[in-house]
C-alpha cells in the first residue's frame, strides 16, 4: 500500500532522516519523541512518517545484548561501537534504561557511562525509558530501529535493562542476540533453567582478564552445557567467547562471529526467514497493544473500573470476576 503524501513538516522531517546531513541528528531526535508519543494525532503522524521511509529500511544488522547487572554491558557496548566505527561503520544504540518508579521517565545511566562513543559522530545513542514494557525492551523499540536503518546506520544495538524470562522479547526483533556472563558468577546451568540461554546465539563471559583461569573453565563448561540444549538452527551452533570489554579485548574476535553468524544464516535462508517472522510478530503486537488501549478507553469500563478496582482490592470480589465483568461490558 503506497503511503499518502506527507504534510510539509513531516516530508521535511524525512528528508533531513535519508539526507544523511547535519540535520540528521536532530531529525532523528524528534522522529523517535514522535513515535514515543501518546497522543493520537503524534501516533498517526508517525506511522504515516514510518510507512514513508519503510523502502529505505532493512540493511542494517540488528544485535540484542542481554546480561545480568554487572556484566559490563554499556563497557561492551562502547568497545563495540568505536572498533566498529574505527571499521568504516556507522552505529546506532538503543540503550532502554529502567523507569523510575516515582517519575516514570528514564534514569539515563547508560549515556553517561558511554561516554566516548557518545562523542563519535558515526553514533548516535538513544536511551528510552522501559514504562513497563515486558521484557525490557521499551514499547516502540522496534520503530526506531527502523528509523535508524532508514537513516543509513550500519549496526543497531539494541541493550536491554537484565535478564529474566520475559527479556527474552528482545531476540524477537534482532537478528543476533548475544548474553553477557560473569565469570564466578554461579551455576551456569541456573543460567539454562531460566530459559534465557536457549534464545542467546553467542555466548561472553566479559572481565575474563581479571581471571583468566576461571574464565576459560567456565568457557569449557558453558560449551558442554550448551550441548545439553536443542539448537535454534540446525546450522548454527551457539560459539562461547571470552572477552574483556575494559581493556578492549576480544571485540574483533566476538564481530568475527557475528559476521560469520549473518553469512552462514543468509545462506540457509533463515535470516529473511527469522525477519519475516519478526515482523508477523510485531504486527499481531501492535494489535494486542491497541485492543488493550481500546479497552481502557471504552466508557463502559470507565463507568465501572473504579468500583471494581476497590472490590477486588478489599476482597469482596475475585480479580477473574471483575475482570469478566469488565469485558462484557463492552460487548453490550
Amino acid at each position: 500500500m503506497a503511503p499518502q503524501p506527507l504534510p510539509a513538516a513531516d516530508q521535511k522531517l524525512v528528508d533531513a532522516i535519508l539526507a544523511r546531513g547535519p540535520a540528521q541528528r536532530r531529525a532523528l531526535a524528534k522522529a523517535i519523541t514522535l513515535i514515543e508519543s501518546t497522543r493520537v494525532d503524534h501516533q498517526a503522524r508517525a506511522r504515516e512518517v514510518l510507512a514513508t521511509l519503510l523502502p529505505h529500511t532493512g540493511r542494517a544488522i540488528r544485535v540484542g545484548i542481554s546480561g545480568v547487572p554487572g556484566s559490563g554491558k554499556s563497557t561492551f557496548i562502547e568497545a563495540l561501537g568505536n572498533f566498529l566505527i574505527d571499521g568504516g561503520k556507522r552505529v546506532a544504540v538503543l540503550a532502554v534504561d529502567p523507569s523510575s518508579s516515582v517519575s516514570g521517565g528514564s534514569i539515563l545511566g547508560d549515556k553517561t557511562r558511554m561516554e566516548s562513543l557518545c562523542q563519535r559522530e558515526e553514533a548516535f545513542i538513544r536511551p528510552s525509558p522501559t514504562s513497563g514494557a515486558l521484557g525490557g525492551v521499551a514499547e516502540k523499540t522496534r520503530e526506531a530501529m527502523l528509523l535508524f536503518e532508514a537513516a543509513g546506520f550500519d549496526v543497531i544495538i539494541v541493550e536491554t535493562v537484565g535478564v529474566g524470562q520475559s527479556e527474552t522479547m528482545v531476540a524477537g526483533m534482532v537478528d543476533l542476540f548475544a548474553l553477557l556472563q560473569l565469570v564466578n558468577a554461579g551455576d551456569d546451568l541456573q543460567t539454562i533453567k531460566k530459559g534465557i540461554i536457549e534464545i542467546a546465539d553467542l555466548v561472553l563471559f566479559n572481565k575474563a582478564d581479571i581471571d583468566e583461569k576461571a574464565a576459560h573453565l567456565a568457557q569449557l563448561q558453558m560449551t558442554s552445557a550448551l550441548t545439553m540444549l536443542r539448537p535454534a538452527s540446525r546450522n548454527w551452533k551457539v560459539p562461547v567467547l571470552t572477552i574483556s570489554a575494559l581493556a578492549r579485548r576480544g571485540i574483533p574476535a566476538f564481530w568475527d562471529e557475528v559476521e560469520r553468524y549473518r553469512a552462514t544464516m543468509a545462506e540457509s535462508g533463515e535470516f529473511e526467514a527469522k525477519r519475516r517472522r519478526q515482523a508477523l510478530a510485531w504486527m499481531w503486537n501492535m494489535i494486542d497493544a491497541g485492543v488493550r488501549q481500546y479497552f481502557r478507553q471504552h466508557p463502559a469500563v470507565g463507568a465501572e473500573l473504579a468500583q471494581l478496582s476497590q472490590a477486588v482490592a478489599e476482597g469482596r470480589t475475585t480479580p477473574g470476576a471483575a475482570a469478566h465483568r469488565l469485558l462484557d461490558s463492552i460487548k453490550q
